[in-house]
């Protein structure tokens, strides 16, 4: 007898080993998330390269951020309208092909084109890897599963800038872009034998071209992006095109989310958020991931620009952090078959909190181990949030709504973490003004420790063989160095704070998540 099509589809199972499919499409997904960070401490050596200011090279990085968002939220209608399989390999295709022609661009408007297109293809890979994945693996396994795409989603990032200090000190910045080349070919080769559409997926008929959501969606967060992006640069809401910006923005998201509320076939599907695991879990990936790309832009910041650390050096100090994850996946995956998923996503905010808490404590005179030690702790909370949150995320969700909701909860993701960069580095400019304006009351000749200062530093240079006609003017100014690195560093400590409070509040929201954990064994999931 031959068998129905919904027996069909329940008997499906993958021709290959999950575990081989797991790790190709995260392959693909860990070069593109590895490009959002990479490019970052490239950006002064792109400027001087292509003749260009360092404000006007941020655009390579804008441009790429843009697409990327938009693509992000509509890679599930992409998904319907090529085929899923067939529109991952052209991504990884057409993302490779532009990686190329990144690096061997000659002018910063070539540039900006060539990343606008890489970040267009590159916004399919995250979502599809996710969707290939919860449709590979059953709802039992799928924890053990996140936690390869763990490695693509919370690694990549933290190595990003580590691998483009390395590349940019040792080589030039073009080599950040020529390394995707070969991984690109080794993971289209790997995706096109190893990946397959189950039958419902092949069944799946496009929802036609929505014209008005896809416009909305484009207006929205493409403004959206660039205003995060942009708005520490360009004074936030002191620039017009800052304000245009984030009037274009609340018009086309606000409009875009009425439109697909009441259009017959929406580009996308926002039943999702009917699920209330998923609409919680995306509020919890919005603030992990707001934590995990600030922090992993703050710390190299602080390294270079505060504390005189090569790129190189700025980098490894988020390396350790990266292997701390990976060693630590496991063992949250096997916890989870004790507890109960929301107690493990509660206590990773709390664990971020105190290492945020602890990063906060910092001093001009800190050390190398000590940064690493901070890195660390928070990298070690973020082991406990990325795989259970996506376990528990897609845990009720239909299995019809998974390419939207893989879609929508990339987009999530990648969105807070551009507005957790902004927020950081615009604390960092606020709070130095802050602190200077208080620092300054004590920098006086009216205030004896500063004078003391100062003659200990005239005391130093004469001791050195300087005139004593000038150890008084080069005393000041030392000190005055100094007066800069301290409000910088405490800046740096406001901002840390500042994000360990974000933690501490996700704390309590955990609980909304369902009481489930995975089970011992097969890992089924049951009620706790």
């Amino acid at each position: 007898m031959s068998s129905t099509p919904a027996e069909a589809s329940a008997a499906w199972k993958p021709r290959y080993n999950p575990w081989l499919i797991a790790v190709s499409v995260t392959l693909a997904a860990f070069m593109e998330v590895l490009d959002t960070t990479i490019v970052n401490v490239a950006l002064p050596h792109i400027a001087g390269s292509l003749s260009a200011s360092s404000d006007e090279a941020t655009w390579a990085l804008t441009s790429y951020l843009v697409a990327n968002g938009i693509v992000l939220t509509i890679s599930g209608w992409l998904s319907d309208l090529f085929g899923r399989k067939r529109y991952f390999l052209i991504c990884i295709t057409m993302f490779t092909v532009f990686s190329f022609l990144c690096g061997t661009s000659t002018s910063l408007g070539e540039l900006i084109v060539f990343r606008l297109l890489q970040g267009f293809f590159g916004g399919g890979l995250q979502p599809n890897q996710q969707s290939i994945i919860l449709d590979t693996f059953p709802p039992a396994r799928r924890a053990a599963a996140f936690g390869v795409t763990a490695i693509a989603t919370v690694v990549a990032p933290v190595l990003g800038p580590t691998l483009g200090g390395i590349i940019t000190d040792q080589s030039t910045w073009r080599w950040i872009f020529f390394i995707n080349i070969p991984v690109g070919i080794l993971a289209v080769i790997l995706n096109s034998i190893l990946v397959q559409d189950p039958p419902w997926v092949k069944n799946k008929k496009s929802r036609g071209l929505d014209y008005i959501g896809l416009s909305l969606i484009t207006l929205g967060l493409g403004s959206l992006q660039i205003m995060m992006d942009r708005g520490t640069d360009d004074d936030w809401f002191g620039s017009s095109f800052i304000v245009l910006m984030a009037l274009l923005a609340f018009l086309g998201i606000a409009g875009a989310i009425g439109w697909l509320l009441i259009a017959k076939k929406p580009i996308v599907n926002l039943d999702v958020f009917k699920d209330r695991n998923f609409a919680a879990g995306c509020a919890m990936i919005a603030a992990m991931g707001a934590i995990l790309y600030a922090s992993a832009v703050v710390i190299p910041q602080l390294a270079q620009q505060v504390l005189g650390y090569t790129a190189t050096w700025a980098g490894l100090i988020l390396s350790p952090g990266g292997l701390i994850v990976i060693v630590l996946i496991p063992l949250v995956g096997r916890l989870m078959t004790i507890v109960q998923t929301r107690f493990v996503v509660a206590a990773g905010f709390f664990i971020m909190g105190c290492a945020l808490f602890f990063s906060s404590h910092l001093a001009p005179n800190i050390d190398f181990p000590t940064l690493v030690l901070m890195r660390s702790w928070q990298a070690a909370a973020l082991a406990f949030l990325f795989v259970p949150i996506s376990t528990i995320t897609y845990l009720t969700l239909p299995r019809e709504l998974s390419g939207d909701g893989a879609a929508l909860f990339s987009m999530v993701r990648n969105v807070s973490g551009s507005i957790g960069i902004s927020v950081a580095t615009s604390l960092v400019t606020e709070q130095s003004q802050v602190r200077q304006s208080y620092l300054s009351e004590w920098a006086s000749p009216f205030h004896q420790p500063y004078n003391a200062l100062v003659a200990q530093y005239e005391r130093a240079l004469t001791a050195t063989g300087h005139a004593a006609g000038s150890v008084h003017g080069v005393a000041v100014g030392e000190v005055y160095q100094a007066f800069r690195t301290q409000v910088a560093v405490l800046a740096y400590s406001d901002v840390f704070l500042f994000f360990s409070f974000v933690a501490f509040f996700a704390v309590p929201f955990c609980f909304l998540l369902s009481g489930k954990k995975a089970a011992g064994g097969a890992g089924a999931i049951h009620a706790g």
